[in-house]
């Protein structure tokens, strides 16, 4: 059934398709296109403060596995009725290929595998962190977009014109309701949200002169107070919840108060700029040529003078 003044939803057959014997999920194509340019991003910023080239890949080789298995585990244990049952297959808690991942366990992975990544690269966690934020907002928006293809991420009945078209037979659609139903597309809500508030952080960062995990902390403020509110209207299928607020609603507003604290705590502890995107002693790597063997070798150059992020 077609609805005037309305966004359908793609067809289903849009969802994934096969190349020989894979399967390719549109889903994970757009996390992928999201990692992309969240990289692109990051390093450029990380780049304009004096950080090496490529030094971002570095970082993401362990921020993004333990990112994905954070998100994943994050998704299980705030759906525990949907795995821990009499008869379940434990080994569904793995199967990440069946959809089933939240992106506040992402966050508390890749933080994990971002710090260590840094450790090892030589970089100021803060100001990776930093470097992130905006990139982290446009790599969210990308990635809602499968969440459209999966006909998924949807809130309360609506008759506003940019109501989303859910078919009676998704599973998703909620029981008692009459075909035809249309619903908030919360998808689009957070994708406008998100990109309002790359304009916000950037504005921000460059205002206050914000650095050491500043700017971060306005990311987690601005997206904790956009995902609450997203969260409180959504009905498909979400988290567990405590005291009949969903898991996903009190993650949120860990993520303000953490984004708070931290803007606190960090502006009182370090009122000055940082000296280098580097940790002291550190510095980006250079190719110079060893006098005895005219061989290549990796030097280190010293910390560069303070800059400002933007």
């Amino acid at each position: 059934m077609r609805i005037p003044l309305s966004i359908p939803s793609p067809d289903p057959a849009l969802a994934q398709f096969h190349i020989g014997p894979l399967t390719i999920h549109t889903y994970a194509i757009c996390i992928l296109v999201g990692i992309v340019a969240a990289v692109i991003i990051t390093q450029r910023r990380l780049s304009n403060r004096g950080a090496e080239s490529g030094i971002v890949i570095d970082i993401i080789l362990w921020a993004v596995p333990l990112g994905i298995i954070g998100a994943r585990f994050y998704h299980v244990f705030t759906h525990v009725g949907d795995y821990f049952y009499k008869g379940a297959n434990l080994w569904n808690v793995f199967a990440i290929w069946d959809g089933g991942n939240a992106l506040y366990g992402s966050l508390l992975g890749g933080a994990l595998g971002a710090y260590i990544g840094c450790r090892r690269a030589g970089i100021r966690f803060w100001s990776f962190a930093d470097a992130l934020a905006p990139a982290m907002l446009v790599a969210q928006s990308i990635g809602r977009l499968g969440n459209w293809f999966n006909h998924e991420l949807f809130g309360l009945p609506t008759t506003l014109p940019w109501g989303l078209q859910i078919e009676a037979s998704n599973p998703k659609f909620p029981p008692g309701l009459p075909a035809g139903t249309l619903f908030h597309p919360l998808f689009l809500y957070e994708i406008i949200w998100n990109l309002i508030g790359v304009a916000i952080v950037l504005l921000v960062a460059r205002r206050f002169r914000l650095q050491w995990g500043r700017v971060f902390a306005v990311y987690l403020i601005w997206y904790g107070l956009g995902r609450s509110w997203l969260e409180a209207i959504r009905i498909d299928p979400t988290s567990d919840g405590f005291l009949g607020i969903p898991a996903n609603i009190w993650a949120s507003f860990v993520a303000v108060i953490l984004g708070i604290v931290l803007l606190i705590v960090q502006g009182r502890r370090h009122p000055g700029l940082e000296s280098s995107v580097y940790v002291e002693g550190r510095g980006p790597r250079v190719v110079a040529k060893s006098p005895a063997a005219e061989e290549p070798t990796e030097v280190e150059e010293p910390a560069v003078k303070p800059t400002s992020l933007h």
